[in-house]
């Protein structure tokens, strides 16, 4: 059951977001990172499940400016891939901040199943002061690749 103090469904963890990837057809991930993140840091991979992260900014490097269009462009692109309003919609950014803001946007706009994943795709910083290993999609051993 959702809180009713968060503006979207809900917060998952990264193997849940996968599970309902495979298993709902509509389900649909959305990568709000920046380009230099997708190029440099990796995608999740999800070619295993016959699907593709839509992949949409947030906000922009460098100003870091939000994307006034966001959950307008969004909602397009998944009613073009066939997905409606009652779809589960999970996002992605770095360590799961930005994808709150993205999931309560696309929310705002009446989609009831927008999904935060817990620790992004990098997860904290660990001990060493590198992220990837503690938690998140690459931590949880998810598929991914870099270009």
């Amino acid at each position: 059951m959702p809180d009713p103090k968060t503006p979207y469904a809900g917060d998952v963890a990264p193997s849940e977001a996968w599970e309902t990837l495979a298993s709902e057809p509509a389900a649909a991930l959305v990568d709000v990172r920046t380009t230099a993140e997708w190029s440099f840091v990796g995608l999740p991979d999800l070619s295993p499940l016959g699907k593709r992260p839509l992949l949409r900014e947030w906000q922009s490097y460098p100003s870091m400016q939000v994307d006034g269009a966001f959950a307008d462009d969004v909602a397009a692109a998944l009613g073009e891939a066939g997905a409606g309003p009652d779809a589960p919609v999970f996002f992605l950014c770095r360590s799961g901040a930005r994808s709150q803001a993205a999931a309560a946007a696309l929310a705002a706009r009446g989609w009831t199943r927008c999904f935060n994943i817990v620790g992004g795709f990098e997860g904290p910083l660990d001990g060493s002061r590198h992220r990837g290993a503690t938690a998140g999609w690459k931590a949880d051993g998810l598929p991914w690749a870099q270009s």
